[in-house]
């Protein structure tokens, strides 16, 4: 008698052929992977390469020209609300409105998602504590250093408690003690979310990834565990070049 298979878990991240062009230029093509709950993963690849273009398409903020990407079982282009729901996206270079403090920030999101009163102060007090911001929560966020901003930013994504968190280069010009900091953090939160990081420091996939995905002109070159990364002896950077010259081909999955 033959076992029945079990149901494949939904994934709470998913790219399934993405592509987008912009007339004749091919910023994403053909991107295709699943992450799933728990999973922390390094998204890597040089300036350039399509990283922020595809996390946008994860996201819902652009449409793709090609394919289909999902947030825990929300097709992100026909079930956008209930997928961002579940979804804390902070972007490069986040948009935050500076002539505002910490607090109203995190409160003038909370009362966009619809918390009530209760709610919002139940929530802002969490992630000011989970992202040490008490020290200038009162502080119009102009006069914050970059590594607070990112705080801010970062607060602003967990504030409604989302299973998903895609992170676009969030130690991006930072002092070597903010980076620090920060990756922390994202520590601290891999052991209850799912994580997109993307980044092209090499040092940050080792401290905080346990799988990697690389891509290069817009086109998947790498998918899998960093130890594979490492499989010939070659340092990170060593292998980081040979996937992300020009005339690299193939694509490594394990």
């Amino acid at each position: 008698m033959k076992k029945k298979k079990k149901p494949t878990e939904t994934p709470m991240i998913e790219a399934a052929g993405l592509s987008k062009y912009y007339g004749i230029f091919t910023a994403v093509r053909d991107v295709s992977f699943r992450i799933q709950a728990g999973e922390v993963v390094a998204f890597l690849g040089p300036n350039g390469a399509g990283k922020s273009t595809t996390m946008k398409l994860l996201t819902g903020y652009l449409a793709p020209s090609e394919g289909n990407a999902s947030i825990a079982g929300f097709n992100m282009q026909t079930d956008r609300l209930r997928g961002s729901a579940r979804l804390g996206y902070l972007p490069e270079n986040g948009p935050l409105y500076p002539d505002m403090t910490p607090h109203s920030l995190l409160s003038f999101f909370a009362e966009a998602r619809g918390m009530n009163a209760t709610q919002r102060k139940d929530r802002i007090d969490a992630v000011v504590e989970t992202c040490d911001l008490s020290s200038v929560l009162h502080k119009p966020i102009s006069k914050l250093s970059k590594g607070y901003r990112q705080r801010v930013g970062m607060a602003q994504a967990l504030l409604h408690e989302p299973d998903v968190l895609i992170l676009d280069e969030p130690t991006v010009g930072l002092d070597p003690n903010q980076i620090r900091e920060v990756r922390a953090t994202i520590k601290r939160l891999g052991k209850e979310k799912t994580i997109l990081l993307s980044t092209h420091i090499l040092q940050e996939v080792e401290a905080l990834a346990a799988r990697v995905i690389m891509i290069n002109e817009g086109s998947m070159v790498f998918d899998g565990p960093v130890g594979r990364l490492r499989s010939q002896g070659d340092s990170l950077e060593d292998v980081f070049q040979k996937l992300t010259q020009t005339e690299a081909s193939g694509f490594f999955k394990g």
